[in-house]
Formats: C-alpha cells, sequence, structure tokens
C-alpha cells in the first residue's frame, strides 16, 4: 500500500515543492517510487496557484530537480488524504497542528529533521526565501537528507 505524504512549508515556493521532488526523485532512483504518492502545501495561500520561488527552481534544476509543483494552501480535508504531513519548521508545526482535525489526524504530522542523518545540529529547515544562494544550496543538502531517511522510514517502519 503507498504511504501519501504531503509536505508542508510557509507559502509552498521553496521548502516544499522542493522536498516533494526530491522524495520522488530519490524513490525512483531507488526503485521505490510505487511505494509513495508526493504532494507539498503551504500554511500561507498568499502564493496559490504559483511555480516555486525562481532562486529555488534554478538550484533545483542545478542538482536534476523540476520544480512544477503550483502553490496551495493545506485544509483540514488533507489530513484523511495523506498518511504523513511533514513540515520544515516549528511554526509549520503549530499551524498545521491547529489545523488538525483530531487528535489522531494530529499523529500524522512529523518534523522534517525527525529524519535528518547528516544534519543532526539543525532543529528546523531553515526558510531561504530571504537568504542568498548558499540558503538554497543548504536547504536542499538538508531536504536531500531528510528525504533519503523518509524513504527509510517507509521501507523499515520497525525501526524507528
Amino acid at each position: 500500500m503507498k504511504k501519501r505524504i504531503l509536505f508542508v512549508c510557509l507559502g509552498n515556493i521553496c521548502r516544499s515543492p522542493a522536498a516533494e521532488e526530491i522524495l520522488r526523485q530519490t524513490a525512483r532512483r531507488n526503485g521505490a517510487e510505487e511505494l509513495l504518492t508526493v504532494d507539498s502545501a503551504g500554511t500561507y495561500g498568499g502564493h496559490a496557484g504559483d511555480l516555486p520561488d525562481a532562486r529555488m527552481r534554478s538550484a533545483a534544476a542545478r542538482r536534476g530537480y523540476m520544480l512544477t509543483h503550483r502553490a496551495r494552501r493545506i485544509t483540514e480535508a488533507d489530513f484523511e488524504r495523506f498518511d504523513m504531513i511533514v513540515v520544515m519548521d516549528d511554526m509549520n508545526y503549530e499551524a498545521v497542528h491547529r489545523l488538525a482535525p483530531s487528535r489522531r489526524n494530529a499523529e500524522k504530522i512529523f518534523r522534517m529533521r525527525e529524519f535528518f542523518s547528516r544534519h543532526p545540529q539543525w532543529s528546523y529547515v531553515p526558510d531561504p526565501y530571504y537568504e542568498g544562494h548558499e540558503g538554497f544550496e543548504l536547504v536542499l543538502d538538508m531536504l536531500e537528507d531528510g528525504c533519503e531517511g523518509i524513504l527509510d522510514y517507509i521501507r523499515n517502519p520497525d525501526r524507528s
């Protein structure tokens, strides 16, 4: 049975659409794309319908990721559509947790940091929107690390 995963950040134009495509490609490279369905959303709806930030698209493209997702806001219905909701930072965690229609649904919320192996010093994925080129590269490094951890979690749920 496929795991349905939703990544969430603030505007759904940097971190979460990048995580969506990174996980999709990580699964494909590892012969596991049949194990998951992936999407992304934001806690803020002001960018709804927009492509990801041009700087993120550019940084991601240099690594072979094409970001074509259109931004959308997370809804209460997403708690029924997805098995895991993975947030990028504590602000997103709090906003998504408040939206959860039940405690059972709130148990679907994870922080991306829970899946890091190479970035244990970070307790969140920083928003690169106000950063320079290095900020986008750091976020992509972190997302690649976390997505590998998510894929491992999906394949080996008893090890967590």
